[in-house]
């Protein structure tokens, strides 16, 4: 590992001292590159990244820790003057020009010139250009960062700068400013009001308690920003359709008051403008008289006769030609209605619940007022929809290769139906399916494709809550809610153990709050049979190899007389674990166990499966948009599995097999509780620098009928989203070192970070550490390795630590990571810290998106 370390750390070393050669190439003589920015507040050096973000100039970006500007470099390899530098050089010589024309072409040696020129203009755009210091921009940060700490309240605060040039490199220097604060103010201990409109006035009083801007607090200029937000949300949404933030203002009055601000509420009357003359007029709450609906707007037919209309509980409903849908499918998803006041939220919700339909285009909302109201207060709204295509179809096609295909072929489908039922109802049909050509299925007689695996879902999505009882009180219109109801199916041939899969899901969701969802699945159905269970010891081959090796210990009559036999597959092997089992070949209590470990595995992941679950999942996401990279998520999830089948089995009086486990359909059915926790948060330290973190819990507890948890419901640890050090199931369960081909357990603990950054452009690198492991608890698993006794097997935990290249497409991030096995539970006690620290035991990771 240390001479590992040593190769990185020359190869960095050799690097940096590469690039410091040429980082000042293109600063002119008499100039300096800025190295750095430094901000002293009272003589003492801030980190605070919201006053250097007040700073017109800043360094280079570095790359982390090695602390080269990659972008400056990249500008430097650029020519300041390519064609100059072409055609000198192509006129150096007097025949060049003219064995070239006659080598190529006179257009090709002028595309030439084109080409070198728009290299080095690429390069240049690509990169960076030298942060070169600019005393106009020292003027303007100076401004700035007054300005910054007199919204604070230090409205006497005096700034300062000093430029130091480094004593050791050339051309390069950087800036030390000084800020020198003093006595701050406070807002005043008595608040005026000077509100014109008594309606205004009126709804200013009633909230007035929830003030942003307090007697004997600091001044600070985001409290009144605040304060005009607060104020301009509750007029405009108590019915004050014409009232807009910038009536809101404040006076400050400073003058002989002992550093206090004496602060006044300024709100006038509403101010109309018609032709040259202004004049003033209270401001009135407005009602909303009609909700006119128009169901299939388009720019082509904006000016043709509507076709259909239909009145529905105060809303109208115009169409161009037949109207397709049933008034409520679209009146449920308004949240502007006729008879109440005016409300700017019901503008914002009824544009959130048009988009979550998925049937219309984003809509388009207009307000005017009523011409013939007398009273002035009574505005007709119109809700322009226009409704997204009626099918929609998507195909894929992909080919590759694998450890287990030589050749393989995938292809999808899927058709989307909107508007089925003409509820707005969306029914969505997908196919997907796989052709493989792979020797260890191959017969001297089979075809090239001999393994596929086919399959298929049926999705139909109501915009509502599809229940016996109403729900409407608890779960209002404006929560989006939805119903859907799912089945799917899937069969694998010549793979694995042939596995045949039937799905089926009922769930409902709801939005209560924009940052806020529940899911709930009322019924989760999946059923799993296994065609090929002789096929076991082919798939799991360290359960087969460590079977051979015990059998070979135990000097077994192999019927093959090889040399070095082994235990042919599957007759062989189920007896001789048979005979161990049943003591009719002689081990130790150790060998004993481990053989029956490796049965009772095998009949866990061969045994056919019935999951009827039911399960709740609350999130909260705070993302705003794909762009946020200040953000929080949080999910919990509930599951419960089998209880209502053993009630009914228990009732019913059905028997149990010998095992003393219920069957349904002739299966035995699993019953377990599961909980998962998962909070990820990502902080955005610059705009080009990112910090992310997860923290991942879920535990799932077999009982009843069941006493282990199903595979396709358990947990496993290591891969590109998980902990980067292992491959997917390589990592766990506890310290047993990964010993089996898919290693997996009922408990999961995972925690990452992720220093993310702009290397060039859209060219972006990751440094990162995860940990986590898997382990077995009160279950069948009886392996102390395994399973988690306490607080003490933390100790366990693996760590992987690394790093990570990645490109932004825009649509999507191309992810390539190298992960380190940093702390290897899997090895002995005082030998698992960086033992396997360097690249030939690194893994490789390629993902799409970031893991979170």
């Amino acid at each position: 590992m240390k001479r590992d370390l040593t190769k990185i750390s020359l190869f960095i070393v050799l690097i940096s001292l590469f690039f410091s050669c040429n980082a000042v190439k293109r600063v002119p003589d008499g100039k300096y590159l800025l190295t750095e920015n430094t901000i002293l507040v009272d003589s003492v050096k801030t980190k605070d990244a919201g006053v250097y973000s007040q700073l017109a100039q800043k360094p280079n970006t570095s790359i982390p820790l090695v602390g080269i500007p990659f972008g400056l470099h990249i500008y430097n390899l650029a020519d300041p003057q390519p064609d100059s530098t072409y055609y000198k050089w192509l006129h150096k010589n007097p025949k060049r020009e003219e064995r070239l024309i006659r080598l190529l072409s006179k257009k090709q040696v002028d595309q030439i010139d084109s080409s070198y020129v728009g290299f080095n203009e690429w390069l240049q755009k690509s990169g960076d250009a030298p942060v070169i210091i600019d005393q106009k921009k020292i003027e303007k940060s100076l401004e700035r960062l007054k300005r910054w700490y007199a919204s604070y309240g230090y409205f006497n605060d005096e700034v300062d700068y000093k430029i130091e040039p480094s004593e050791t490199k050339n051309k390069r220097a950087q800036i030390t400013y000084s800020v020198k604060r003093h006595q701050p103010y406070f807002v005043g201990d008595s608040i005026l009001e000077t509100i014109s409109s008594p309606v205004v006035d009126s709804l200013f009083q009633d909230t007035k308690g929830s003030s942003f801007i307090v007697p004997g607090k600091q001044y600070a200029a985001t409290d009144f920003v605040n304060e005009r937000d607060r104020l301009t949300i509750q007029f405009r949404n108590s019915g004050l359709y014409h009232f807009e933030q910038e009536y809101v203002g404040f006076e400050a009055d400073t003058v002989n008051t002992d550093h206090k601000a004496n602060i006044t509420y300024i709100i006038p009357d509403r101010k109309i403008t018609q032709g040259d003359s202004t004049y003033t007029v209270p401001f009135k709450v407005h009602s909303i008289d009609e909700v006119r609906i128009v169901t299939d707007f388009s720019y082509e037919n904006k000016d043709k006769q509507f076709q259909d209309s239909i009145s529905y509980k105060g809303y109208k409903l115009y169409s161009y030609g037949k109207m397709r849908f049933r008034p409520k499918a679209i009146t449920d998803a308004i949240s502007i209605t006729p008879g109440k006041i005016y409300k700017d939220i019901d503008r914002t919700l009824t544009y959130n619940q048009i988009s979550d339909l998925r049937i219309f285009k984003y809509p388009n909302i207009s307000y005017a007022e009523v011409a013939k109201d007398s009273t002035g207060r009574l505005l007709n709204s119109t809700i322009l929809l226009s409704p997204r295509d009626r099918f929609t179809l998507g195909v894929d096609f992909d080919a590759y290769t694998s450890t287990i295909q030589q050749f393989g072929i995938s292809f999808s489908g899927n058709m989307i139906f909107r508007n089925i039922f003409r509820g707005a109802e969306i029914l969505e049909i997908s196919g997907r399916g796989s052709l493989g050509s792979s020797k260890d299925a191959a017969e001297s007689d089979s075809s090239f494709f001999n393994i596929s695996e086919f399959g298929g879902d049926v999705k139909l999505t109501f915009p509502r809550i599809i229940f016996p009882l109403n729900t409407e009180k608890i779960i209002p219109k404006y929560m989006s809610p939805s119903t859907s109801v799912s089945f799917g199916a899937s069969l694998q041939n010549n793979i694995g153990l042939d596995r045949q899969s039937i799905n089926a899901i009922y769930n409902y969701r709801w939005k209560p709050s924009k940052i806020l969802t529940y899911q709930v699945d009322l019924m989760n159905l999946q059923y799993v049979r296994n065609l090929n269970t002789d096929n076991y010891f082919n798939v799991y081959k360290s359960s087969y190899n460590r079977l051979n090796e015990i059998a070979q210990e135990l000097n077994y009559d192999f019927n093959n007389p090889d040399p070095n036999p082994s235990l042919e597959i599957p007759d062989e092997t189920a007896m001789f674990i048979d005979d161990v089992r049943n003591r009719i070949i002689n081990s130790d209590d150790e060998t004993y166990q481990e053989v029956l470990s490796i049965y009772e595995r095998q009949q866990r992941l061969s045994e056919n499966n019935l999951i009827f679950a039911s399960n709740v999942t609350l999130t909260r996401d705070t993302r705003e948009n794909l762009n946020d990279n200040n953000f929080s998520r949080i999910r919990l999830k509930l599951e419960s599995a089998g209880n209502l089948l053993s009630g009914i089995s228990s009732l019913a009086g059905f028997q149990k097999n010998d095992a003393g486990n219920y069957k349904t359909l002739g299966v035995v059915f699993s019953q377990y509780a599961k909980i998962e926790a998962e909070y990820i948060k990502h902080w955005d330290i610059t705009s080009n620098n990112i910090v992310a973190v997860r923290a991942f819990g879920g535990i799932a507890i077999p009982y009843g009928n069941s006493n282990s948890i199903p595979f396709t419901r358990s947990y496993f640890a290591g891969g590109a989203n998980d902990n980067r050090g292992w491959r997917a199931y390589d990592l766990g369960p506890g310290s047993s070192g990964s010993i089996l081909d898919f290693n997996d357990a009922n408990f999961k603990l995972a925690f990452n970070a992720e220093y993310r950054f702009t290397i060039l452009g859209d060219l972006k690198g990751g440094l990162f550490v995860d940990a986590g492991n898997i382990w077995n608890v009160l279950d069948n698993i009886e392996d102390e390795a395994s399973v988690f006794n306490g607080i003490a097997d933390l100790k366990e935990i693996a760590v992987a630590s690394g790093f990570g290249v990645r490109y932004d497409f825009g649509f999507f991030v191309l992810r390539f990571d190298v992960g380190f096995k940093t702390h290897n539970p899997g090895r002995p006690v005082g030998e698992r810290w960086f033992k396997d620290y360097n690249f030939p035991n690194a893994v490789y990771n390629i993902g799409i998106n970031y893991p979170f």
